[in-house]
């Protein structure tokens, strides 16, 4: 009998992610605080966060194999999370204008009863143009990225804003690595092609 799933994410995009891999899955949205922690750096607090979703989903279901993740903006050192509003990603993205950030995709993947917890980060580099007031407003009424960690959507309208992508996985930037979790996944005995 092939393992039950779970996605401990209410993430759309990490769910549009995971349907990639054609195996059946739940979604359950845990309940942490995400804030980021006192002197914790931008990859210890996203390996934090999915280590918490994944466990606190996988205590309730201790037969299961659960996913969580988190992904963080790494401005110079400095955590940058989702904006939330208009006005947070106009700062968000006028900060980063002409820079370069990493955003660290980090994953947690968990099975109570056996006792298996593997975490692992996905960076990638993303080196932002220089940006304009106008062009980052009509960017943020188009798309919207209040939701992203960065505020832009990098698989949207946001590729226009930047001017490279460096990493070893293509779905890592979206949020979720594919390429290591179908790896992790077939460790925890799931059958994947």
């Amino acid at each position: 009998m092939n393992p039950d799933l779970i996605l401990a994410s209410g993430s759309k995009y990490r769910h549009e992610l995971l349907v990639r891999l054609r195996y059946p899955f739940r979604v359950l949205s845990p309940d942490i605080d995400e804030s980021v922690l006192p002197h914790e750096t931008p990859i210890e607090t996203c390996m934090r966060l999915a280590r918490e979703k994944a466990l606190a989903v996988a205590r309730l279901n201790p037969d299961s194999i659960v996913i969580g993740s988190d992904q963080v903006a790494d401005v110079n050192g400095v955590a940058i999370s989702k904006p939330g509003n208009h006005e947070n990603a106009q700062k968000q993205l006028a900060a980063m204008s002409g820079q370069r950030i990493v955003f660290h995709s980090a994953v947690c993947v968990a099975r109570q009863n056996t006792g298996q917890c593997e975490v692992f980060v996905v960076p990638t580099t993303v080196e932002f143009r220089e940006l304009n007031a106008d062009e980052i407003e009509r960017y943020l009424l188009a798309e919207k990225p209040y939701d992203c960690a960065g505020s832009a959507k990098s698989e949207g309208l946001g590729i226009t804003l930047l001017k490279r992508i460096e990493s070893t996985d293509p779905t890592s930037i979206i949020g979720l690595p594919l390429i290591e979790l179908a790896a992790t996944l077939r460790r925890f005995n799931l059958t994947l092609p």
